[in-house]
Formats: structure tokens, C-alpha cells, sequence
């Protein structure tokens, strides 16, 4: 009795802070809070109680092994009549046997660890997780897709998210390109029909009306050039004209990495500029929906991509086959945000076309209507459409072999490989000719508005980021309600200095809190951003705190990455979710408590590396709040439970 009262009493006062710890933690579940971080809550707090209850377990030991031989200090207590020692016992070192009482001990109360608490949970969250595969909600049709798990761990954080990071392309949208419209040599055309449409005038045109290109011509040839043209100009400037758009379309189904199911081309591409043009025996397929949405508008213009034959590719202009070598490949990658191919023209040029982002493309070049095709860059992003800008480089045969040869030595050396390249290609995408911009049309997926403000009603604060130009990203992020016209929307964009970004943080600041509108959205460029992150990281997070909405657009993987790091590690520690369906997108996926992968058009990658991985952008609505609510509830109910029976039934 004199051991077990102080027993009692002890473990009794430690189930009631465990239950008022977990019963704190289901309420914290029912209102998506959590101060967790990494691991999940149910784990963390499950391994500190444990830690806690083994501490008590080895103190229990200890005591009772001191206690023990106090009360045997007295010889009739030592050796009582009913349990006489024997002659080994009385010569035995008192060393030992402090330690085998201790270890005697330690297994008579080892049943206050419950052990099988962590096979239960286990156990509960492995067959829990096929409720979210067996979802019917959360299957998706037309792409005979259902929800994956691809782990079990992180079920109950699913109801804790305070901060949802999203990207744009192929997440908020359907990722299903469209060629809409383009600007050629500062002039601006529409498609329409299957017809490239020019607005307004043209130069030396003598009429306002639309003007319509009847045909293209290849550049030594204008046989094919329609009689019927409405361009009122002399056969110079005719000619000019039919010269720029052919090798505007040219770098269009050259500078791509597209492949081809079929090589069935008689008859392709024969005509001018009809949409009967459509190769239908063809097949493109791209890595990139934007390369393949180009290629096809291109063949649609005449300019057919026929396909790879060895280190050849052919395309086919207006009937006409003409065989370009391909000498290199400059690879696309997210810090030069463009990519280019240097082939040898029929008649022996070696040409450079280049295509990328508008500020990664525009600043490299020194010909072409730069200002005007910037107007129109930003004419296209107000309407949401995605651009890209077009340009071109013609080598003399010294350049060209001293190109060669540093791409040789880059692509062979042995250390500091992709730093090399990087300075090769940044030597070669220099003096570039603007040849113009492309603008595709991304549609949103349904139901992604709802979706938003569901979340933003859960008190989840959205973030967008976006590799995308300013002006498309704002557009779109109106169009699906992450903002919307009563916000009062801020800008952190094109800062260029430190102090300048600080001062403009300031401003902010100040604006936010005299400013009485009830909801804010911030609008921050990649530049901005890492003039931000690098000194004024407290200052960045106070002005975002205080933003319903936040929009970051061009910007880089790991840009993304260290925004949603840079939530993780604030005081808070809120938990945070990232979304996105590229490559592009694993980086914050990994870097986010929990990552979702949206199964779209540009491969597994982000469904393979993310935790779960969903066919749509609207399923991540029943996901948190219907599987991570109950989820969250059945664990702390089961934890409570276990610590309840093994600090509360056991002792009675």
C-alpha cells in the first residue's frame, strides 16, 4: 500500500494533463488549427507524452528500488520469517542487486507505456487512407482517375491547413492551350477561322479595316503569293511583309522539343492560311502544352513541323519540304526562362531562334519592334492569355565554330558542368532579332472559383505563384476569385534595389493600417521577391499577414519553395499545403507539410512526389474539409482513449 498510494495519485494527475492536452487538440482539429511542424500533431504530442511517461516509468523504478531498501535498513524487515535469504543471496554484490531490483521494477510498471498505441495508429491511418481512394466524389471521370495516397502519415494534418500555396498553370486551369493571337514584326493578329486577322492598319495600308494575310511565301519564293491580297503596299514592302511572318512561324515550328506520332504528310500544308489546313494525319505530343498548341497553329498557317529524321528536321512550307540540320539544343530551364535551337538553314546559314518569357527574351535583344511588341506582350496578359516572345540570331561561320566549341568543352567537362553551360548559353542568347510574341488561352477548371472562396470561408488564406507574367496572373486570379473587386489590391513589382524594396514594404505597411477596407491582396514579381527575402523577411511577412490574398507571379521552383519555408519557420507555425501538377511544382510540394499533386497534362511527376495526388482542383475542398476534419476527430478520440485505459482502468 505505501508503494502504490504516491503510484496512484501520480499517473492520475498525469492522464488528467493528457486528456486536457488531446481534448485542447480536437477542438484545435474542429477549427483547422495546429502548432505542428514536419511531423504530424497526433505524433508529435503522442512522442512527447510517451518520452514523459517513460521519465515516470524509470523514476517510478528508481523510487520503489530506494524505498525498498530503506524499509529493509532494519534486520527483522530484511529478512521476515517467510522469506528467508539464501547463503548465494547473502554473498551476492549489493550492486547487482540495486540493479536487478531496478530492472524488477522497471517490468512490474512498464504497462504505463502503451506500447500498442503506435501499432494502432498505425494501423488506424493505413486503412483510413482508403476512404479517401474509395471517395466517389473525388474521381474524376473523364480521366477515369481517383484520388491517390501516397502516404498515411499526414491524414489529420489534412483538417489542420492554414495556408494553401497553389500554382497556376494546369492547377487553376485546364492546361489545354489554345492559340489565340500574336504580334508579328509590332504588328498584332487575332485568329480567327482558322485566318490570321491583323488589327487596325497595317503599315502603308491606305484603309482602317481589318487586313487579312492571304498567304505566306517562303523567302525566295513567292509564287504561292495570292492575287487577291487585300494589302494595298508595294511588292517591297509586300515582300518584307511575307519575309517576317514566314520567319516568325519558322522559329515557331523549329524552337521546340515536339514529337510526332505519324509522318503521313502528302498533302499537308499546301494551301494559305485556311484552317482546313489542320494536319489531321499528324499527331504532336510535348512535354509543353504551349509548344504543342504553337506547332499546330503554325501548321494551320502553312508552316507544317513534319518531324525528325536523324539529326534533320523537316517542315513543310505551302507544299514545299525543306530539311533544316540540327546542330544543338539549348535546354529550357527555370533560371534563364527560355530555350533555343541553332540550326543550318537549307541555303547553309547557321540561325539561333529563340523562345522564352518576355523578360528573359527581350532584354537580349538589339533589333526588331522591341517597344511595340512589349505594348502588345502586355495588351495580351490583360486578357489573361499566356505569352512568349520569339527572336532570332544569324551566326557568320567564325561565330559559329567558336559557339561549337564552347558548347564542346561545357557539355564535357567534368566538374562545375551546369555552371559552365549556363555561361555558354548565356554567351550564345545574346544580339538577338525580335521576330515577335505568341499568345495562347488557358481556360480555368471547374469550379475552381468556388472552391477558393470555400477555402477562404475556412479561414485558409491562398496563395497563388505563378510563373506567369503580372498582368496574366492579376487577370486570371480575378477571373477565379483568389481576388476580387472589392479587394484593394497592392503591388511589390519591379523593385531594383534593397533600400527601394524596403522603403516600398514601408509604404505598404503603413497603407494597410490606415487604409480601412476590410480585405487586401498583394501582387509580388520574382525579382521583388528575392530582394525581399534576402534582408526584409520580417517586414515582408507583416504586410503579407495582413493580406487576405497574395499573388506571386514570375516566378522560379525554388522561389516557391522558399516562400512556403519562409510561412513554415514564422512564429506561428501554421501548416501549410502546396499544390501543383509540373516538375516545376515538386520542389514546394516537398518543401510543404502536405503536398498535392494534380494528375494533368504534364506528367506524374508532382502526383509521384506529393503526398496526395487528386485529378482536380475542386476535390481539395472535401479533402480538407470532410477527410481532414474526421480524420483529425478519429485520432485524437483514439489517443484519448489509449492513455485514458492505460492511466485509468489499469489502476483500478
Amino acid at each position: 500500500a505505501f508503494l502504490i498510494q504516491p503510484r496512484i495519485i501520480l499517473r492520475l494527475f498525469c492522464f488528467a494533463g493528457v486528456a486536457v492536452y488531446t481534448g485542447m487538440e480536437t477542438k484545435m482539429a474542429l477549427n483547422y488549427k495546429s502548432k505542428s511542424q514536419k511531423r504530424s500533431a497526433v505524433e508529435k504530442s503522442m512522442n512527447t507524452f510517451l518520452i514523459i511517461y517513460l521519465i515516470i516509468l524509470i523514476s517510478e523504478a528508481i523510487i520503489s528500488t530506494i524505498l525498498k531498501y530503506t524499509w529493509q535498513a532494519e534486520e527483522k524487515w530484511d529478512e521476515p520469517w517467510y522469506n528467508q535469504k539464501t547463503e548465494h543471496q547473502r554473498n551476492s554484490s549489493k550492486i547487482l542487486k540495486f540493479i536487478s531490483d531496478f530492472l524488477a521494477f522497471l517490468v512490474l510498471y512498464n504497462f504505463i507505456i502503451p506500447i500498442s498505441l503506435y501499432v494502432t495508429v498505425e494501423m488506424q491511418k493505413f486503412l483510413g487512407s482508403f476512404f479517401i481512394g474509395w471517395d466517389l466524389d473525388l474521381y474524376h471521370e473523364e480521366s477515369d482517375q481517383k484520388a491517390q495516397v501516397n502516404t498515411s502519415d499526414l491524414n489529420e494534418e489534412l483538417g489542420q491547413v492554414e495556408y494553401v500555396f497553389t500554382d497556376k498553370t494546369g492547377t487553376l486551369t485546364e492546361n489545354e492551350m489554345q492559340f489565340r493571337e500574336c504580334s508579328i514584326n509590332g504588328i498584332k493578329y487575332q485568329e480567327i477561322n482558322g485566318r490570321l486577322v491583323s488589327e487596325g492598319p497595317t503599315p502603308d495600308s491606305s484603309d482602317g479595316n481589318l487586313s487579312y494575310l492571304s498567304s505566306l511565301s517562303h523567302l525566295n519564293n513567292l509564287s504561292h503569293l495570292a492575287t487577291s491580297s487585300s494589302f494595298r503596299t508595294s511588292p517591297e514592302n509586300e515582300t518584307e511583309l511575307i519575309k517576317e511572318h514566314d520567319l516568325f512561324f519558322k522559329a515557331v515550328s523549329l524552337c521546340h522539343t515536339v514529337q510526332i506520332s505519324s509522318v503521313q504528310t502528302d498533302g499537308i500544308g499546301d494551301g494559305p492560311w485556311q484552317a482546313n489546313l489542320a494536319p489531321s494525319q499528324l499527331e504532336y505530343y510535348a512535354s509543353s502544352p504551349d509548344e504543342k498548341a504553337l506547332v499546330e497553329a503554325a501548321a494551320r498557317f502553312g508552316i507544317v513541323f513534319i518531324g525528325h529524321s536523324g539529326e534533320t528536321m523537316e517542315v513543310k512550307t505551302l507544299g514545299k519540304l525543306e530539311r533544316y540540320k540540327l546542330l544543338h539544343i539549348l535546354e529550357f530551364d527555370s533560371d534563364r526562362r527560355r530555350m533555343s535551337v541553332i540550326v543550318q538553314a537549307p541555303s547553309g546559314e547557321k540561325l539561333l531562334f529563340v523562345k522564352g518569357a518576355e523578360s528573359s527574351v527581350l532584354p537580349e535583344c538589339i533589333g526588331g519592334e522591341i517597344e511595340k511588341t512589349r505594348i502588345h506582350v502586355d495588351e495580351f496578359a490583360l486578357k489573361g492569355l499566356r505569352t512568349l516572345c520569339m527572336a532570332y540570331r544569324e551566326f557568320t561561320p567564325k561565330e559559329y565554330e567558336e559557339i561549337d566549341r564552347h558548347l564542346f568543352e561545357a557539355r564535357t567537362a567534368l566538374q562545375q558542368r551546369e555552371e559552365k553551360l549556363a555561361d555558354v548559353f548565356q554567351f550564345i542568347e545574346k544580339d538577338l532579332i525580335l521576330l515577335g510574341a505568341t499568345a495562347v488561352e488557358d481556360k480555368l477548371q471547374d469550379k475552381v472559383r468556388e472552391t477558393i472562396e470555400a477555402l477562404r470561408m475556412a479561414g485558409i488564406k491562398v496563395w497563388v505563384l505563378t510563373g506567369d507574367k503580372h498582368e496574366t496572373a492579376v487577370s486570371v486570379s480575378l477571373s477565379c476569385g483568389h481576388f476580387h473587386r472589392t479587394m484593394n489590391i497592392l503591388e511589390l513589382i519591379n523593385q531594383t534595389s534593397d533600400s527601394e524594396c524596403a522603403e516600398k514594404l514601408r509604404q505598404l505597411a503603413r497603407r494597410i493600417a490606415e487604409d480601412h477596407v476590410i480585405q487586401h491582396g498583394l501582387v509580388v514579381d520574382g525579382t521583388s521577391l528575392s530582394l525581399a527575402l534576402r534582408e526584409h523577411e520580417k517586414l515582408f511577412m507583416e504586410v503579407c499577414k495582413n493580406c487576405s490574398a497574395v499573388m506571386c507571379c514570375r516566378m522560379a521552383p525554388l522561389q516557391k519553395a522558399k516562400v512556403i519555408r519562409l510561412i513554415k519557420i514564422s512564429p506561428e507555425k501554421p501548416i501549410t499545403l502546396a499544390v501543383g501538377d509540373g516538375a516545376n511544382d515538386v520542389s514546394m510540394i516537398q518543401e510543404a507539410h502536405v503536398g498535392i499533386g494534380i494528375m494533368g497534362k504534364e506528367g506524374r511527376q508532382a502526383a509521384r512526389n506529393s503526398d496526395y495526388a487528386i485529378a482536380r482542383f475542386k476535390f481539395l475542398s472535401k479533402l480538407l474539409f470532410v477527410h481532414g476534419h474526421f480524420y483529425y476527430i478519429r485520432i485524437a478520440t483514439l489517443v484519448q482513449y489509449f492513455f485514458y485505459k492505460v492511466s485509468f482502468m489499469d489502476i483500478f
